[in-house]
């Protein structure tokens, strides 16, 4: 399967693309007009430096109102084909792009069009060359992928082929199903890009907010097995255009787009079996049990305060590592390790930024599968050597330069027995039972790409983004979890250091868990155990809980017993949500108590503005700056 991408899909200069794209494992590349334009080098040296790269210059475009003009514009529409022809042979390119018409005086007319392309197959034919018609969404007289296959239909020129583009089919609500009966030699090209669900201009949507497949609310997986089913064995390539990719990363976007490709046609084989059977088979996207731990970096005072805030919170020190300065603590199926190893991934993690989570565990159903399919879709394997008594268990790495470990019912489940002496907690239980989710904070413009990064790797679906109101900014934040909601991660995307997951990012250098919220079946009961070890609650205004007996109609008893303990409320038509939070500790970071009730799904978002309101005001009270 070829896959490639659009330079205009990425930031940087020509050459940046071009490493960016070949680094990152595409087999190709489409040369947008303006990039090489820019380029001082000539045709044949952009050519060859492409090829030096190991990639095919797939397609030239766009090439812009040509069809269907007056005869006037119509012979120097053709005199620019030429022009364009030149360019394309001294470029090793045989493919172009011509987008449909929106030019003011273009007459329209299908027949009228037909004849256009048949001569332009002529004239592309006797240079060895192919044109490709696509309809734009917005095309004068063509905007429906229909109207251009009958057009290329009618040209009837083996030289004239149809190109499809997801955006401008879904983005008008064009079934794509009636892209089968097409046949599949006569689509010369696909070009794909998804789109968050918006209601504006069709053309300022396309200019500004397209995204990788699987990072919006397109079918592009629908569109793509209608492709594969007309019997089409060419390119898969991605035409994206996004003002937050224009500033990012070139390396990055481009990963991320030869991500989307390979987990699109991995949903596209197992779909539609009989039409994909060139695309490469991979594992099937990985099923989550639970978090199996989650391992702090820390050392010193920071480590003795943790240490303090776990045995408040009920958990106990169950196992010390027999070779390594690492403790384990547990609390029900929840697993805590504390690393103040000096040398290794927790030490590094340390140095760079102090306390903070440094691993994560995942349950899975296959570890090698896990890494197998991390791999393809682009995740970098970590490994570092193994000291005495220590299993080698599979990871990638994560968010950050996080890492991501994962443990199987084989052999690996056994690293908690084999690795930790065990040792006598004296905690008492406070009825904490598993990891509800973990809250990662990033800057805005990672979000998109570590969503990409979970819905791919893990059998996991995305929940629409929300606005968290900080008392400085917005934070924009996306829930995603598992079909069983077993395993949920919270994406929390800063655009201020003067919020507070902004100030997180910025004096953590870059960390990513901020908050871990741990789940009970009875978190009266669990606050009542709380209070008797010690622990102390982030205070709330009493407004919040003023406000609260209004909006909701709860019994009073209930609303004294959560005034006491600093509890939260929330609930929707399928269930109640109660919360609870700890001070922060290490800076910004903190831990939440969570009871569902019912089906309950959210993460009480309404809450957040005074959670976070709480949480500086506490900050402001040490005298530790809130952003």
């Amino acid at each position: 399967m070829k896959t490639g991408i659009a330079t205009v899909s990425i930031s940087g200069n020509l050459e940046e693309k071009i490493e960016a794209i070949a680094a990152a494992g595409f087999t190709g590349i489409e040369i947008f007009e303006q990039d090489f334009i820019a380029d001082i080098r000539s045709p044949r040296a952009v050519g060859q430096r492409i090829r030096d790269a190991g990639l095919e210059v797939m397609l030239f475009q766009p090439f812009r109102d040509f069809e269907g003009l007056p005869e006037g514009l119509r012979a120097k529409a053709f005199d620019r084909a030429e022009r364009k022809f030149d360019v394309m042979q001294e470029l090793g390119c045989d493919l172009v792009l011509v987008c449909s018409s929106v030019h003011p005086e273009a007459l329209g007319g299908i027949d009228r069009t037909a004849a256009d392309f048949a001569e332009l197959g002529d004239r592309a034919a006797a240079r060895d060359l192919r044109v490709g018609y696509e309809a734009l969404a917005w095309g004068r007289h063509v905007n429906d992928h229909r109207d251009a296959w009958e057009i290329v239909r009618r040209a009837d020129h083996s030289s004239v082929g149809l190109i499809l583009d997801s955006f401008h089919t879904l983005g008008r609500g064009i079934d794509p199903e009636t892209i089968r009966r097409i046949p599949g030699d006569r689509i010369f090209f696909v070009q794909l890009a998804d789109a968050p669900a918006i209601e504006m201009d069709l053309l300022y949507w396309s200019r500004h907010f397209r995204n990788m497949p699987g990072e919006g609310d397109l079918a592009v997986t629908n569109f793509m097995r209608a492709v594969m089913a007309t019997g089409y064995a060419g390119p898969v390539s991605l035409e994206i255009f996004n003002d937050q990719f224009r500033g990012g990363s070139p390396a990055t976007i481009a990963q991320d787009g030869h991500r989307s490709l390979i987990a699109l046609m991995d949903d596209v084989r197992r779909a539609e079996p009989t039409a994909a059977a060139d695309i490469p088979e991979l594992p099937a996207p990985v099923r989550v049990r639970d978090t199996s731990f989650l391992e702090f970096a820390a050392r010193g005072e920071e480590l003795s305060e943790l240490e303090n805030l776990l045995q408040s919170m009920g958990f106990s020190r169950v196992g010390r590592h027999v070779s390594k300065q690492v403790t384990l603590w547990q609390q029900g199926d929840i697993r805590i390790v504390l690393n103040a190893e000096t040398t290794g991934h927790a030490a590094a993690t340390w140095n760079a930024r102090g306390t903070t989570v440094c691993d994560i565990g995942l349950s899975v159903d296959s570890a090698p599968d896990t890494v197998e399919r991390a791999t393809a879709l682009g995740a970098r394997p970590f490994s570092q050597p193994l000291g005495p008594g220590e299993l080698p268990i599979p990871a990638i790495r994560g968010l950050g330069g996080s890492v991501m470990h994962f443990i199987d019912q084989g052999d690996l489940s056994e690293v908690w027995d084999v690795e930790f002496r065990p040792e006598d907690g004296s905690a008492e239980w406070a009825g904490l039972i598993r990891i509800d989710h973990v809250a990662q904070t990033m800057t805005y413009d990672e979000m998109l790409s570590w969503s990409l990064f979970y819905t791919s790797l893990f059998d996991m679906q995305k929940a629409p983004m929300v606005d968290v109101v900080d008392p400085d900014g917005l934070v924009r934040s996306r829930a995603i979890a598992s079909p069983s909601g077993d395993f949920r991660i919270t994406l929390n995307g800063a655009e201020t250091h003067r919020t507070l997951a902004g100030a997180f990012l910025a004096e953590g250098f870059g960390g990513t868990v901020q908050h871990v919220a741990l789940a009970t079946d009875d978190i009266f009961a669990t606050a009542s155990a709380l209070a008797d070890s010690g622990f102390e609650p982030l205070d709330l205004s009493p407004n919040y809980f003023d406000d609260l007996e209004a909006r909701f109609d709860l019994d009073p008893a209930m609303l004294r017993r959560m005034r006491k303990a600093s509890i939260l409320y929330d609930a929707d038509d399928k269930g109640e949500f109660f919360q609870m939070y700890s001070r922060p500790f290490a800076g910004q970071m903190f831990f939440e108590i969570v009871e569902r009730r019912g089906a309950y799904a959210g993460y009480g978002a309404p809450n957040a503005p005074f959670r976070i309101a709480a949480q500086k005001r506490f900050q402001r009270t040490k005298g530790i700056p809130a952003n």
